[in-house]
């Protein structure tokens, strides 16, 4: 009897392999996804210190503004009509209580808003306006922006007729 062999060359058998780590285009995918995530948490942050920036501003125009008028409020009888197109008058020692404070409140504006910075006090009548203007460029992403704060109150009869 003739027993005939076959090579098993040409059969496989699929024994079960257990994977003992991760590839390396998993750990490439799971890096994209870190990145774009990062990147996402790092466009967001930018976003939120532009508008704490322009809030910032703005706030700080408020102090201002309020400030002003309670100058106004405090020395009733001057005219404090200005606008910052003409200099404050200088901080000498002989000037009068309504130039310190338009002087003041000049300083203010450029010093929170530099050169950009722009001031006007309007009186009309039993109205003050205290306007405070600043590029805000940064804030808005536009080039040049300018972001406007403007405060009016009446003045009481009893102030007014202090002028």
């Amino acid at each position: 009897m003739v027993m005939l062999a076959y090579s098993n060359a040409y059969f496989f058998v699929a024994l079960p392999r257990h994977q003992a780590g991760t590839t390396l285009i998993e750990v490439l995918v799971a890096v994209l996804i870190l990145g774009v995530g990062l990147l996402g948490a790092a466009v967001i942050q930018l976003n939120a210190l532009k508008s704490t920036d322009s809030s910032r501003m703005t706030s700080q125009a408020s102090f201002i503004a309020y400030d002003m008028l309670d100058r106004i409020r405090a020395n009733a009888g001057a005219d404090y009509a200005w606008g910052r197109a003409a200099r404050a008058p200088a901080s000498v020692a002989g000037a009068s209580v309504r130039d310190l404070d338009l002087h003041d409140f000049e300083a203010n504006i450029l010093g929170f808003a530099g050169e950009s910075g722009a001031g006007a006090v309007v009186v009309n009548a039993h109205d003050v306006t205290v306007s405070i203007s600043w590029d805000d460029s940064r804030g808005t992403g536009i080039p040049g922006t300018r972001e406007t704060f403007t405060l009016t109150s009446r003045l009481d009869a009893d102030v007014e007729s202090m002028r």
